[in-house]
């Protein structure tokens, strides 16, 4: 099964092109890794295919609300305990049980805990535990190891892996060795926009070019 399509997609930050031309598929049990120095569009690029920015030039092809997205954001509650972030995002998503993210992620003995009495470590845990209550089958994962030690890149990877048996599929931009040796990588780097290429705006007179 085919969770992903991106066909000559180009981005755009700040109103300058940032990638352009860049193409691939993504299937059920896949894992694909973009790298490419800093501030090539990793970002931006997973934003496009997340639906929270309309890419400049292309296509996008998911099933509708099949992405699954974590950031540099935790998008937690911080009153809530842990457990009562995960209940909130599992009953959004359709009520999936989170006794099973809390264990994936080591946060049974943080449940009752304060969301923001935690540390940036145990909220990122947070923060991707939410990936299992949503049932989704593409996760969109921007730097999802930051502020996690060692063991809990090991757990991650645990997680991801697992969830690419069940059939899901994983995009990500990570500098860091998550165990998937089956995962593919995609380089941006010959994908670069042109130094201060501007997005010309639909009026633009193709005669003046």
């Amino acid at each position: 099964m085919r969770h992903l399509a991106v066909h000559d997609l180009t981005v755009s930050r700040g109103g300058l092109r940032a990638v352009e031309g860049v193409s691939f598929t993504l299937d059920a049990g896949e894992a694909l890794i973009l790298r490419g120095p800093n501030g090539i569009g990793k970002t931006t690029l997973l934003r496009c295919i997340a639906g929270l920015q309309a890419p400049v030039a292309g296509r996008i092809d998911a099933a509708e609300d099949s992405v699954a997205y974590a950031a540099h954001a935790d998008g937690l509650k911080p009153t809530l305990s842990v457990a009562e972030n995960l209940t909130f995002w599992s009953r959004i998503f359709g009520g999936r049980p989170i006794e099973p993210a809390l264990a994936a992620m080591d946060l049974i003995a943080l449940a009752d805990r304060p969301a923001g009495a935690l540390s940036a470590g145990q909220k990122r845990r947070l923060g991707l535990a939410r990936l299992l209550v949503t049932g989704r089958p593409l996760w969109v994962l921007d730097e999802p190891t930051v502020s996690l030690d060692a063991a809990s890149v090991t757990a991650f990877g645990v997680v991801i892996r697992a969830h690419l048996a069940l059939g899901g599929a994983a995009l990500m931009a990570t500098h860091i060795d998550l165990g998937l040796s089956e995962a593919r990588v995609l380089d941006l780097t010959p994908h670069r926009a042109q130094p201060g290429a501007a997005i010309r705006p639909a009026s633009f007179n193709e005669a003046f070019a």
